[in-house]
């Protein structure tokens, strides 16, 4: 088997596996322009708090305990226990639904009806806030995230045309966190579809991102809505968190993640959830394979620019994207 082949194999595979991480963050994106209509700037922010959340939980460490030791001259950081992956998991989604009620009561409920841009800006100003709080909470030093998933290892096949009996093997890497992400993926955007399209709530809350005020007028509450939605893509957040953080470690940069969703939302359209998906997949395949056969003809580095002049591509071509709805208005 060609040694150029084998290469082109594995970085398609690890391709496909960094898309899946991609589209993990944009279905956050995703789901909070469907039901309301905003493009939130805070999701990647968001996946940084809660991964640093369950980490502070897990190991069982004080809140605020900076500004708490400087006031009371204390040398308080840790309670003195950990707390289960699970049990931790659990307490930072309750964590995400407190954050989404206080996102929908303190930010979210003054805006009804404002224009798209106002409730922009008010996502840019979260995201802000977000971060520092996470700073203020937990500490701005790296963290190790390890809720057992399974991390490492490669994948070896046969040379099939060496004769019977050989000894020949070639391999690749595939780290196996990236096949746990793929399922993890595959299982929420399959729960999240059927619960947009089959349930009560997932019905309001498309007629709440049509209309704000003629949801109102049918008797949709868009207080619940919104806090609905926003502990949806609070959850959704806290898994990108735990893939990205068990990746790479649990750092201020995991935020900044939410500027490569940007393209995979551009090419998957901003109301689908498997565009969402479709659109990791491509990037996440596409930039590794650019960069495999053409970065080293031209100096390497095509990962850092190749999605964007790929979304501006669309931009020009199909605007919607793959699968987003396309907007005809009349004039």
């Amino acid at each position: 088997m060609p040694d150029q082949f084998l290469f082109a194999t594995e970085v398609f595979i690890n391709g496909l596996m960094a898309g899946v991480l991609y589209a993990l963050v944009a279905l956050g994106f995703v789901l909070i322009y469907k039901a309301s209509g905003i493009f939130n700037y805070a999701q990647g922010v968001m996946a940084l708090f809660a991964a640093m959340t369950l980490v502070g939980i897990m190991n069982g460490q004080v809140p605020f305990s900076h500004i708490i030791n400087a006031v009371f001259g204390t040398e308080i950081h840790h309670f003195g226990w950990h707390v289960p992956a699970f049990l931790a998991i659990i307490l930072t989604v309750g964590v995400m639904v407190g954050f989404a009620w206080l996102v929908q009561r303190l930010v979210m409920r003054h805006l009804v009806g404002q224009e798209p841009i106002i409730l922009f800006m008010a996502t840019i100003g979260l995201a802000y806030f977000l971060e520092g709080v996470s700073d203020l909470m937990w500490g701005s030093e790296i963290k190790k995230l390890d809720v057992g998933l399974p991390q490492g290892g490669s994948f070896w096949i046969e040379d099939m045309t060496a004769g019977l009996g050989s000894e020949n093997f070639y391999g690749f890497f595939i780290d196996n966190l990236d096949m746990v992400a793929t399922i993890v993926a595959a299982l929420l955007v399959v729960g999240l579809v059927l619960f947009s399209q089959y349930t009560k709530q997932g019905r309001a809350m498309r007629a709440v991102a049509d209309d704000h005020q003629a949801a109102l007028s049918v008797g949709i509450s868009l207080n619940f809505i919104w806090v609905l939605v926003w502990s949806v893509a609070g959850f959704v957040a806290l898994v990108a968190g735990i893939m990205w953080g068990t990746k790479s470690g649990v750092q201020f940069s995991l935020s900044l993640i939410a500027l490569k969703a940007l393209p995979v939302l551009m090419l998957g359209g901003f109301t689908s959830i498997p565009g969402a998906i479709v659109g990791g997949l491509i990037i996440g395949v596409g930039e590794k394979m650019f960069e495999f056969w053409i970065g080293p003809l031209v100096g390497g580095a095509t990962e850092n620019w190749f999605a964007y002049v790929l979304a501006l591509l669309f931009l020009v071509f199909r605007p919607q994207g793959l699968f987003g709805e396309k907007i005809i208005e009349r004039v």
